[in-house]
């Protein structure tokens, strides 16, 4: 494992490139729909095509990610994606968009995402020693961060200066980033490696039946993906909250959004100097409580208090990746390889697929009692979720021991 920084950055700086060319085309294509159409409906149902696949079908990718050379499965599927966004600068070119051109493009990149995510995360916990991963995942935040702040800016000039083939352009040349180290550098494997004697349909089982039968794996994901329930409608309420109860405007909005966004940068540094505590839940639950203190003080603060409230939100932001990496962190490290793209790819459509239901409860509660009560009632769960998790041995010991009956669905997969 000497040479495991040069391999595994080398990997990582060109999915970083990547991902940049992708969030700047995929902030082109919103601002063609919001130019074109002006319609909330249209970029609403943008969004949702853009969820839907990757929580429909994670738990069904994940076991072709265990069965799949991790490294060939991102080839391919950056190849794909690549491919789409050709297919979007011809139509553009051409003059042939359609509305539906772009939708289906979304949802297609929805469903390689949910084949390229865990196949990332996966092959990260075999590249990168296990003392190492919590300051990955704090790196890979910090990435995210940066990400959120630079990618818009970069995403308008590119808009302002291009043809739309132009910014799809960016996409598909970034690409190589991804493709190019990826052939030339191996990924190690399972063992069992891919002479697999089981079904599609055994794996797929063997799954479920491997979290469940873990329980203080499965209290974790559930615990995660409450916590993404009661996150996401605070993100999507934030417009209102800054226009409705302090009194801004659109600038406002962006500073509270950059605010969090350099919250989370420092918070994955953070993490990426420190590492954490030595038991990587109690960093967790730490990041938890954080971010719930944080929000509950956004809510609780008077209206003409907006600059605190800034600071409260850049608290937030950087006590998020403290919660986040370490858990991504403790996954790698305590779930079997063989296993990994199965786990993360539930623990992504769990995750993912509270963010629909909470917002249809968050929607209604925020017009009947104001948008700062989603905020109080969101801070406060986080809050009694962290602290009541103390309280469950499985979640609390889960680094230290694992079930037999968890070992042995991973043996007989």
């Amino acid at each position: 494992m000497e040479d495991w920084k040069t391999r595994f950055f080398t990997i990582w700086a060109g999915q970083q490139g990547s991902l940049l060319g992708s969030w700047v085309a995929q902030f082109g294509l919103v601002w063609w729909l919001t130019q074109e159409t002006g319609s909330a409906t249209v970029l609403a149902t943008a969004s949702l095509v853009a969820m839907v696949p990757r929580i429909a079908l994670g738990p069904f990718t994940g076991t072709l990610v265990d069965r799949l050379p991790r490294r060939w499965l991102m080839v391919w599927v950056d190849c794909g994606i690549a491919a789409l966004a050709g297919l979007l600068a011809f139509l553009f070119w051409a003059g042939a968009i359609r509305i539906w051109h772009i939708y289906l493009v979304m949802a297609l990149r929805s469903a390689a995402g949910a084949l390229h995510w865990p196949a990332m995360a996966a092959a990260t916990s075999l590249l990168v020693p296990k003392e190492h991963l919590t300051r990955i995942a704090g790196l890979n935040q910090t990435m995210q961060g940066l990400l959120s702040i630079v990618s818009p800016p970069l995403g308008a000039i590119a808009v302002s200066l291009l043809p739309m083939y132009g910014v799809m352009g960016i996409d598909i040349f970034t690409f190589l980033f991804a493709v190019l180290p990826l052939l030339f550098l191996p990924i190690p494997e399972p063992e069992r490696g891919l002479a697999r004697k089981t079904s599609y349909l055994s794996d797929l089982v063997g799954g479920f039946r491997y979290v469940w039968s873990w329980r203080g794996l499965f209290l974790l994901l559930c615990l995660a993906a409450l916590l993404n329930g009661i996150a996401q409608p605070m993100a999507t309420l934030m417009p209102l909250l800054i226009k409705d109860y302090f009194g801004k405007g659109a600038i406002e909005l962006g500073w509270a959004e950059s605010a969090w966004g350099i919250g989370v940068v420092l918070g994955g540094l953070l993490l990426a100097a420190w590492g954490g505590f030595k038991k990587k839940i109690y960093t967790i639950l730490v990041g938890v409580v954080g971010m719930g203190l944080g929000f509950v003080a956004v809510g609780l603060l008077p209206s003409g208090w907006f600059y605190i409230a800034l600071a409260m939100f850049l608290f937030a932001g950087l006590m998020n990746p403290v919660a986040n990496s370490p858990f991504m962190a403790l996954v790698q490290g305590t779930v079997e390889s063989g296993m990994q793209g199965r786990v993360f790819s539930l623990m992504s459509s769990m995750a993912q697929g509270m963010a629909p239901l909470s917002l249809l409860l968050a929607g209604p509660l925020a017009d009947l009692f104001g948008v700062r009560f989603w905020y109080l009632v969101g801070g406060g769960g986080m809050i009694l979720l962290g602290l009541a998790a103390t309280t469950v041995p499985g979640i609390m010991h889960l680094e230290e021991s694992r079930p037999v009956a968890a070992a042995a669905e991973a043996a007989d997969t």
